[in-house]
């Protein structure tokens, strides 16, 4: 019952019928109301909402970085935020304020425009078009999430013995799907001694190291920028109290 009331409830803020909605239907909203269609307005609409503006960090840091990567096409991609980061607050505030004062017209012309579309709707549009934006930004926020810690540099995660096995065994696959070469890397897996899996147990515990190392580092840059709410909890205690602490 609390599924067709919400069913329900959709249609209505619709202000239509489920014959009148589907004849009209363009794209569908997917999970948990992947049954329901929503009229074609929705997609223009969704597609002329502008980007939100970049930080002046992150503004300057995307200018920088093509740059850095001329200069030093060997060094990774962490090494070079770290040096643009030296560069960033070694900038005198007037060179930065020209990247906040951009932001902040980026920031006032974007709220202008959703202002402008916005007014363009009825209440029930804006009702259904917030629902829909609702889940566009569930997926798409970790893929955003993503991309912003790939341009700061974020280390990568740790690889566990398994999937290091997994990287080096696939290839050596040749016939099948990839969903038949998983399943025959893994039978292998399953079937290798203990001896051999330390192997790959230690290239695991290594990564790890060197993914703490990496963290660690990345992570002083991040509060040195200003950008401490990318910190792990733990790094945030360190930093307060100067005390490890697991969190």
């Amino acid at each position: 019952m609390a599924l067709l009331r919400g069913v329900w409830g959709v249609l209505r803020d619709l202000g239509k019928s489920g014959v009148e909605l589907c004849s009209g239907c363009g794209n569908r909203l997917r999970s948990p109301f992947s049954f329901v269609y929503f009229p074609k307005w929705f997609s223009s609409t969704l597609g002329s909402y502008p980007k939100k503006p970049m930080s002046s960090y992150l503004r300057f840091s995307k200018e920088q970085l093509p740059i850095f990567k001329a200069q030093n096409p060997d060094l990774k991609v962490s090494e070079l935020i770290r040096r643009i980061a030296e560069l960033w607050r070694e900038l005198p505030e007037s060179q930065k304020k020209i990247y906040e004062d951009a932001y902040k017209a980026d920031w006032q012309a974007y709220k202008e425009e959703i202002n402008r579309i916005q007014e363009q709707l009825t209440p029930s549009q804006m009702i259904s078009l917030e629902k829909e934006i609702m889940q566009k930004r569930l997926r798409k926020k970790a893929l955003i999430k993503k991309r912003e810690l790939t341009m700061l540099g974020k280390p990568k995660r740790p690889r566990s013995a398994y999937n290091i096995f997994v990287s080096e065994s696939f290839q050596e696959v040749k016939d099948g799907s990839s969903q038949a070469k998983l399943k025959s890397v893994n039978e292998t897996w399953k079937n290798l001694s203990s001896s051999q899996k330390q192997v790959y147990i230690q290239l695991a515990k290594d990564d790890k190291i060197r993914y703490d190392n990496e963290m660690k580092s990345w992570e002083e840059q991040m509060i040195e920028v200003g950008r401490s709410d990318l910190i792990r909890r733990k790094m945030k205690s360190q930093t307060k109290d100067g005390i490890e602490e697991e969190c």
